[in-house]
């Protein structure tokens, strides 16, 4: 979870008494919407004409389907006089993704923007995103199980973590008290991992039904609170730890003057179980690795990505990405600008080469990254908080240079995302208060 402060934000699409719902569409909006919707209204050849060479590739639907959804898309677009558009998110009236809403009929979602060429070859055309469960009050940390072939997901406020199973797409509560957990993953032996806000510490549930506290502190010193974990082939854990727990809402604040509790006034053992023992904020924002010895060593620190957030290795386990996301409960300094940072992994696993992979800026819009995951190819999913900037929440999709290559336009915040699926090809984004997904035409890489 990150911070909102810090990402200003401009008011979009307000309604204006008189206008109709086609200027609407026209004013205060985006560069990029604008040319979203040309592109809607009067690129229907070029659609036809992706649609007819997408026919003829393996990802498509037989016996020309493709035409027929491009034929679809035209007819209505060309025989309008007016402008003519799919329901979107930025749409007035917006698309309705529940399970009520009418079905996607256009080929290739219109919530999935392809800003490189590249990305067509990724996204998958006759597949629409679905929103799977609502409901809940901040959504994050989805990890898939491929064993038990579910996904599970943090419902961080509500003090539980859910889970949605394939096979009959039902959810139901996975886990309750979770300690306010924020991330999941499974390691390589598909056991999950879990980052507690609560407590302040990351847990392993083993396979017997035990569970093992793998960090609390590091040289005497208690954890802020974990916020996401990666599993890496030699038996190690990385995980971050910025400070987004000390609060009431997804935690506990700290006690009586500690940085995220300065005035005394909050009572962090309210609503506790007898016992609780609340902790105290005494460590900067940094990043450790749990060795398969148990000790805990420092890998990042505050100084060199401030408030890290997400974090997640390159296909080959030579690189690794931490979004620095906005100021948290407790922060003395400004804390993060909403970006992405890379490390070289080397052979002993010591970082070097620390560099800035994006300023997430899109269209002037600051798409605020949250989780993070790659796919095979090394390309970079990263969750999008864009504040009230309406359209640029969701997922931005980078190539391993650092370019853009797309997008997925969500109606809520973005947290956090994990490939999933039997085949690890269906992209799952926790958003806000809801469960999405798409499928793709690439994997995960890495377990959970």
């Amino acid at each position: 979870m990150r911070s909102l402060s810090g990402f200003k934000s401009t008011p979009r699409n307000r309604t204006r008494t008189g206008l109709t719902s086609a200027s609407l569409g026209r004013i205060n909006r985006p560069a990029e919407h604008n040319r979203e919707d040309t592109m809607t209204r009067q690129e229907a050849p070029e659609q036809e004409q992706r649609a007819q060479n997408a026919a003829l590739s393996r990802r498509t639907l037989v016996g020309g389907l493709a035409l027929g959804a491009a034929a679809t898309l035209a007819g209505p677009a060309l025989a309008q006089t007016g402008p003519a558009a799919p329901p979107t998110t930025i749409t007035t009236p917006p698309r309705d993704f529940g399970p009520g809403g009418a079905p996607t009929t256009y080929f290739w979602d219109p919530d999935i923007i392809a800003v490189d060429p590249s990305f067509n070859d990724l996204a998958q055309p006759n597949t629409a995103i679905k929103r799977l469960y609502t409901g809940l009050l901040w959504a994050e940390g989805p990890a898939w199980s491929a064993q038990g072939r579910y996904l599970l997901w943090s419902d961080i406020p509500n003090n539980r973590q859910m889970r949605w199973t394939e096979d009959d797409g039902r959810v139901s509560v996975f886990r309750s008290p979770s300690n306010n957990s924020n991330g999941n993953s499974f390691d390589f032996q598909g056991r999950q991992l879990s980052c507690e806000h609560l407590t302040r510490r990351v847990t392993r549930y083993e396979h017997d039904g035990t569970a093992t506290v793998l960090a609390e502190s590091y040289q005497g010193k208690k954890l802020n609170s974990p916020n996401d974990i990666a599993a890496h082939p030699d038996g190690s854990y990385w995980f971050t730890d910025p400070p987004y727990g000390g609060q009431l809402y997804e935690g506990e604040p700290d006690v009586a003057g500690g940085p995220s509790n300065a005035g005394g006034k909050l009572n962090p053992r309210i609503g506790q179980p007898a016992g609780f023992v609340p902790g105290k904020r005494e460590l900067p924002t940094n990043c450790y690795r749990i060795d398969p010895s148990g000790r805990i060593d420092l890998v990042v620190t505050e100084d060199q990505v401030p408030d890290p957030n997400g974090l997640c290795f390159s296909p080959d386990y030579k690189k690794l990405y931490i979004a620095s996301t906005g100021k948290g409960p407790g922060d003395t300094g400004a804390g993060g600008k909403g970006e992405i940072f890379v490390f070289d992994v080397g052979t002993d696993n010591k970082l070097s080469n620390l560099k800035r992979f994006s300023d997430c800026v899109i269209d002037g819009v600051k798409c605020g990254p949250d989780g993070l995951r790659c796919d095979v190819n090394g390309n970079l999913w990263a969750s999008s908080n864009a504040g009230r900037a309406v359209g640029y929440s969701g997922v931005t999709v980078w190539s391993p240079e650092g370019k853009l290559l797309g997008r997925i336009r969500l109606p809520e915040v973005c947290g956090n995302v994990c490939f999933g699926g039997p085949k690890r090809n269906r992209l799952f984004m926790a958003a806000s208060q809801s469960l999405y997904a798409v499928y793709t035409a690439t994997q995960g890489a890495g377990p959970g």
